[in-house]
């Protein structure tokens, strides 16, 4: 055991005088316990650095994490502490930028005032953390440690429960605290695992409400799956709704997600104030909606700035307009400015027909520089969809190549379609989540609901699976329905990307096909791309 390697920055501090000092007091030291110790005694009876015994407890805690690392437990049932983590008491600040390892800009003192470091392995991880404690990471230690419930720390610090979710929800993502894994997760005995397919596309941490909270549009959309006439959402069920998802992204833990639409959710009479209680409760919170003037949109950003705003374009001017109205895209293009100028995020999506595919590799190039993420669906012939020509199916393929050699050299260009994992595929390339990170999430890590308190596997096609007006969102969730569409396909159900894809039952039901027995009519895998062209 030499002190030097445990104790670098300590002796790196000493002039030779105080070196000799040093080593004529540890020469009875058995253990790097008691250097501190000896520090503490040198410095009342010489001019040693006055912070060098903080220093001493910094770099024996560094040396004991390592040396007594603590494995995490196999299973966790609630939200922890970190059995790695030392939490140290400093009266010196700055201590950091004196081990040997960090690389402070030259210049910085350290000087007395009190704080805090903590020291620590995060789960999955051979990398020693070490840094200051922010106030936020020591009300989390508190909130965990005392068991003191979110809402009761809330109400003592007159901040929203939200609020308190969000610091322990960062302080599980630092590794300070540690939690349960996320309770929305794939059966693996039901989900076949091919080659690089990785653990993540089993479990979600997150799960999305798409939320119609209205029905009125100001668009008469050609392809609009649903202009049902159905009552806006009544705003106390909307307050209920939101404490019901907070509960139950609580029970499996995950961060939930409010993706607010319609028709046009900035429409419903009491949208700004559903948006705050939303962010009120630590959720978080997107917009799928149309242009909007200035002054709402910066009403919304001073609640919060959204995650994303989504618009729609269906192809170049004259062709978007004959679907979405006259002067939509120009609406849509100047709203995206507008966007940019705040800071928000911004994704454009096209739906994808026969009348637009040809479209879709100009419109992104004007894209280009102005939208974070362009990506498409495919048309679901469903509602006024069923008007429209859906793509030949064996031509679809050549698409999607043509659309992947655009994308890399167009970084708004995004993807989304769960085939595509087809082509990655067969080039033994990497694969991606898919539609919803992990191949199709209906009924997985989302569910969509209505006004009028309908939940649906997916929003894009009939798929009932409750009503939250009746029902908790975990009963929906965990009910015979919805597992049913979770499950996806029987036609799916030994294909190797299936984690990563399913198809799009949303299509098959627009082909007048059974979602729960009929593959994707456009799926080319393990065939020629040459299936055949569609009837419709």
């Amino acid at each position: 055991m030499k002190l030097e390697n445990i104790f670098p920055a300590c002796f790196s501090c000493l002039d030779a005088r105080q070196l000799e000092k040093l080593k004529d007091e540890i020469r009875r030291i058995r253990t790097p316990e008691s250097f501190p110790a000896i520090i503490e005694k040198l410095q009342q009876s010489s001019a040693f650095p006055p912070y060098l015994k903080d220093l001493a407890h910094l770099e024996l805690a560094l040396y004991m994490c390592r040396e007594n690392y603590v494995a995490l437990p196999e299973t966790i049932n609630k939200i922890a502490q970190n059995p790695t983590l030392q939490l140290l008491k400093c009266g010196w600040r700055n201590l950091l930028s004196l081990l040997p390892e960090n690389k402070f800009p030259q210049g910085i003192e350290v000087t007395p005032g009190e704080n805090y470091v903590l020291v620590y392995f995060p789960p999955g991880s051979d990398r020693l953390v070490k840094k200051l404690a922010s106030a936020e990471d020591l009300l989390a230690l508190k909130i965990v440690v005392e068991q003191i419930q979110p809402e009761l720390a809330a109400a003592e610090g007159g901040v929203t429960v939200g609020v308190i979710n969000q610091i322990l929800n960062n302080a599980i993502r630092e590794g300070i605290l540690i939690g349960p894994s996320s309770g929305i997760r794939r059966n693996p005995l039901a989900f076949p695992r091919g080659e690089n397919i990785g653990e993540e596309y089993f479990f979600s941490p997150f799960f999305t409400l798409q939320w119609h909270i209205t029905q009125t549009c100001d668009l008469h959309c050609r392809h609009c799956y649903d202009r049902s006439d159905r009552a806006a959402l009544p705003f106390a069920n909307g307050l209920a709704i939101l404490d019901d998802l907070r509960d139950f992204c609580r029970e499996h833990y995950v961060q939930g997600q409010v993706s607010f639409s319609g028709g046009n959710p900035l429409l419903y009479p009491h949208f700004l104030e559903l948006y705050q209680a939303a962010a009120e409760r630590g959720l978080i919170t997107a917009i799928l909606g149309n242009p909007a003037p200035r002054t709402i949109i910066q009403k919304i950003v001073d609640i919060r700035k959204p995650e994303f705003y989504q618009v729609s374009l269906e192809g170049m001017p004259d062709h978007n307009d004959y679907i979405r109205g006259k002067g939509h895209f120009d609406r849509v293009m100047n709203f995206l400015e507008l966007l940019q100028e705040l800071g928000i995020y911004s994704m454009v999506m096209l739906t994808l027909t026969r009348d637009n595919m040809n479209e879709v590799l100009p419109l992104a190039e004007m894209l280009r520089g102005k939208a974070d993420i362009f990506t498409f669906n495919r048309l679901a012939m469903v509602g006024e969809g069923a008007g429209l020509q859906s793509v030949n199916q064996d031509e679809y393929s050549a698409f999607l190549e043509k659309y992947l050699a655009a994308a890399r050299n167009n970084p708004c260009m995004a993807c989304k379609d769960n085939l595509i994992n087809i082509i990655h595929h067969q080039h033994n390339e990497p694969l991606f989540g898919g539609c919803a990170g992990h191949g199709c999430g209906a009924a997985f890590n989302f569910f969509a609901v209505l006004p009028d308190g309908e939940a649906h596997a997916c929003r894009k096609f009939p798929s009932l699976i409750g009503n939250v007006f009746k029902q908790s969102i975990s009963e929906i969730y965990h009910g015979e329905l919805a597992a049913k569409y979770r499950a996806g396909s029987a036609a799916c159900s030994t294909c190797s990307i299936r984690p990563v894809c399913g198809g799009c039952p949303a299509v098959v039901y627009g082909f007048g096909l059974d979602v729960f027995t009929d593959k994707d009519p456009y799926c080319f895998f393990q065939k020629p791309p040459s299936a055949g062209n569609s009837k419709r």
